[in-house]
Order: C-alpha cells, then structure tokens, then sequence
C-alpha cells in the first residue's frame, strides 16, 4: 500500500533532548556528504573523459616548448606560446573522428590550466623590480597600458565595427603582454575562441615586426643622433611599448646588455599591472558589458572576480618577500610555460582557420594603428618623462 504524503512542518525544530542532531539535520548532513562522495567516487570518469583532450594539448606544449630551444627562434623571439598555438591550429583540422573524445580535456586546458599557469606567472616577478625603473618608468608603463586599451575600445567599436570583446582582446595584448594577456582576459570576458585566436594572430603579427624595427631604429639614430636615445632609455622604452616578453628580450639583447636590463624589468612591470587590470575589467563586464548583450553566452550575473589575479599578485609577493630557492623557481617557471603553452595549443585545436578569414582585415588594421601608437606616442611619453 501506498503510504500518504506527510505534510511538511514548517513550525521551529524542536532542539534534541539526547544532544544529537535531529533527524533533518542528520539528513542534510548526509545528503552533503553523499553529493561529495559522489563527486570524488566520479573523478575516474571525468579523467577518462579529459584525458585524450589532456594528452594532445600537453603533447603539443612539450613540442613547442623544445623547438622553441632552437637558437633561430630565440633570436627572432618566436616564443613558446606562439608556437604552441600555431602546432594546435595545424593539429585541429586533423583530429577528425577523434575531434569529440578530445573535448573535455582541451576544454580542461583552456580554463583549469590557463590559470593555473598563469598564477604561476607571478613567480616569475619581484615587487623589487620596480625600484629599478623608479616612478617616471612605471608612470610610463602605466600610461602606454592606459592609453592603448583605451585606444583599442574606442577605434575598434566606432571606427572599424569590430565586437566589443574583439577589441578589447586586441587591446589588452597590445598594451600588456601579447598572447599571455590575451588568453588571461578571455575567461573574464567570456570571449569565444574565434575572438581569442583573432587577437593573438594580430598581436603577434606586430610584435614580431617591432622585434626587427626597433633595433634598426636605435641604430638609426646613432648614426644621424637624431634623438637623445641613450641605450637605458631605449630599453625602457622596449619593455614599455613591445608585445611579447620574449620579442622584448630578443629586440633588448639586439641593442646591448643595458637595454636589455631595462626593457626586461620594464615588461615585467606591466606584466604585474595585468592582475590590477583583470579585476577592474571584471567589474565592468558584470556592469555594463554582459547587461547589453542579449545571447545566452554572455548572459548579464553578478560580478565574477578573476581569483587567479588575485594568485599571481600573491606569487609575486612570495617571490618578493620569502627566499624561495632557486630551483623551486626554475621548476615553476618550466611548469608555467607549459601551463600556458598547453592552453594556446587548446585553443589553436578548437579554432578553425576559416573563422579567422571572416573576421577580415579589421582587426589587423586596429592593430596596426595600436602599433602605431605604441611607437609614436611611445617616443613622446617616454621623452616627456623620462628622457
């Protein structure tokens, strides 16, 4: 026989006489700790699931991260990322049949590791690097990274048309740290992988093109002085304005070892300032941007906050205050660079070339007149307060 539903009681608990807890409670408890074992008695499947996905991302990282040894790339600042990248947008089209049992680990590596690679980043940097450059160098950071975002949102969405999430990813690789901030912004934005690999191509397009300019131009004006450039200058000037880290110390080496102290610390000082720049982003995706867009994906929530920022700024700090043994870092820095080369070459696999040709030359002229900015205004700003 079927027995009656017993209408709930919605009167206050009666407080157990044994000091035990009552029934409810005894059930809550166990349904808690039944959805966590659940959980934990899953991970068999979900690694099954991500693993495929998992082999082939971190495959791809480990070839990049070795042909990247090669002393050619080194020299033309071809780093790591790029080229995990470039080996998962050849990889992608070739998976076939094998495309959806590696779903759940690229997408895995997209996310869980991209974050994880970079807070490590953050180990990489000392708060003491600042005082090497002193304020005007840093204001000078500050000011490029300002002024070039803010560059991007304007001339991409009045000028050139281009989706709002597009050009601020333009932006933020242009005026911050190339591929790095491009791939660390798009969960905060929610940008699609099409929009990623969009902004990435545009970034190192043309920070590739300043690794060879600007050694050319500082040995320009040594020989008709047109500028007071000296080499320290020149190299705060590199690290200000540069894309990629490596293209920074690839172009500062090219000049002299003075410039290329000073371009590394410099870059590194504008890394530090993406942490700052994700958490205000944040604010104003949940405020503004995500209310006016109508599509499921990028729904109007609450305001979601870029925890991982928060972990790079805590290894910078680790690194700054505690004496973390030497090969501790190098292991860090090695398991960082395949963290983040893993995400790029994720990314590569799930974007499909053909979507880049439908975005046009629209990006590409953004970033060329980013470009031209970062040098030009670049000279100015820097000349203004620090030359």
């Amino acid at each position: 026989m079927q027995s009656l539903p017993i209408p709930p009681d919605h009167s206050a608990p009666i407080p157990s006489l044994t000091g035990r807890p009552d029934a409810g409670q005894t059930n809550a408890h166990h349904t808690t700790a039944g959805s966590s074992t659940l959980r934990f008695a899953n991970w068999p499947h979900r690694l099954r699931t991500r693993l495929p996905g998992l082999i082939l991302a971190g495959s791809l990282a480990l070839a990049a991260m070795w042909i990247a040894r090669h002393p050619w790339l080194q020299t033309h600042g071809l780093g790591t990322l790029t080229l995990a990248l470039a080996l998962g947008l050849l990889a992608g089209p070739l998976l076939g049949r094998f495309d959806a049992a590696t779903q759940e680990g690229l997408g895995f590596s997209k996310q869980i590791l991209l974050r994880l690679g970079i807070v490590l980043y953050g180990l990489r940097l000392t708060l003491q690097d600042i005082g090497s450059i002193g304020w005007q160098g840093v204001l000078f950071d500050a000011i490029m990274l300002g002024s070039t975002f803010m560059l991007a949102w304007i001339l991409g969405t009045r000028l050139f048309k281009l989706d709002e999430r597009t050009s601020m990813l333009i932006g933020a690789g242009s005026s911050i740290c190339g591929a790095a901030a491009v791939i660390a912004t798009a969960p905060v934005l929610q940008a699609r992988p099409a929009q990623v690999t969009v902004a990435i191509s545009t970034v190192v397009l043309f920070g590739t093109l300043a690794l060879f300019l600007y050694p050319q131009l500082y040995q320009l004006n040594l020989r008709y002085m047109l500028f007071d450039w000296s080499a320290g200058w020149f190299g705060l000037f590199t690290g200000a304005t540069i894309h990629e880290v490596a293209q920074v110390v690839a172009a500062g080496q090219s000049i002299g070892e003075e410039a290329a102290y000073l371009a590394v610390v410099s870059k590194m000082v504008r890394v530090m300032m993406l942490a700052p720049f994700l958490i205000g982003l944040s604010f104003y995706v949940a405020r503004v941007l995500s209310p006016r867009t109508s599509d499921a994906a990028h729904a109007p929530g609450r305001i979601v906050i870029p925890w991982f920022a928060f972990g790079f700024l805590l290894a910078a700090g680790l690194n700054s205050w505690l004496p973390v043994p030497v090969v501790v870092l190098q292991g860090a820095h090695q398991l960082d660079t395949f963290c983040l080369a893993a995400a790029m070459a994720a990314l590569g696999c799930t974007t499909r070339l053909s979507v880049i040709r439908q975005a046009g030359w629209r990006p590409i002229l953004l970033a060329a007149l980013l470009f031209g900015w970062l040098v030009g205004g670049g000279m100015l700003v820097g000349g203004v307060l620090v030359g």
